[in-house]
């Protein structure tokens, strides 16, 4: 029996929620809440897949690293998505011959598309 069960939910310090909410709505058509909590922690809630993200305002300078976010997509997902991040000028990368695709946010946190998963490279 596994001790954990899925994803409750990540949480993401950012400078503007709301402008990072609003690429992953642009990209993704995610649907995003706005609150602020009890100490007045500015939030906003966004559902990417299965899995709840928190966006909370912090004033923070985050280097970009190797960290990232990866979500299994199809494809026709990924093209689909890098027609989106072209059409809104937002800088990407494709990899694996094309089979993944990866994106930064305003405050490098960086989200990888995998049309392929892990799994294949584990049976090797």
């Amino acid at each position: 029996m596994d001790m954990l069960g899925k994803l409750s939910h990540i949480a993401l310090i950012v400078r503007d929620p709301s402008r990072t909410a609003s690429l992953f709505v642009d990209v993704f058509g995610a649907k995003a809440l706005r609150r602020s909590d009890e100490d007045g922690h500015d939030e906003s809630y966004l559902q990417l897949g299965d899995t709840w993200f928190v966006l909370v305002k912090a004033d923070v300078d985050r280097p970009l690293t190797g960290d990232h976010v990866a979500f299994l997509v199809s494809p026709s997902t990924l093209a689909t998505v890098a027609r989106k991040l072209t059409a809104i000028g937002h800088a990407y990368q494709l990899a694996r011959s094309d089979t993944a695709l990866y994106f930064s946010d305003f405050d490098n946190h960086v989200f990888e598309l995998d049309t392929v998963g892990v799994e294949p490279e584990l049976r090797e």
